[in-house]
């Protein structure tokens, strides 16, 4: 099981695809990682991403959930759910 002190600022988020969704800002609670919006897979915007996501962590954060599915229901700091 991993734990909230498992995950690191700036450390890079990989969808269960192996593709780079995010970097690590911080972690808010010990539930939701936010990702910091100067990635370029963020748009400009946080994004937050449950903690039940993540598989696995190393130097990385390894998720279950595929790019596109991990886009398509992680929240932004705003609410908004999706892309």
């Amino acid at each position: 099981m991993v734990k909230p002190t498992d995950i690191a600022e700036h450390m890079e988020v990989l969808s269960a695809d192996g593709l780079h969704v995010g970097t690590v800002d911080h972690m808010e609670g010990d539930q939701l990682i936010k990702l910091t919006r100067t990635d370029p897979a963020a748009h400009g915007r946080h994004h937050l991403l449950p903690l039940a996501w993540v598989d696995h962590v190393d130097e990385r954060v390894h998720l279950t959930a595929t790019a596109a599915d991990v886009r398509a229901q992680w929240e932004d700091d705003e609410g908004t759910v999706g892309k």
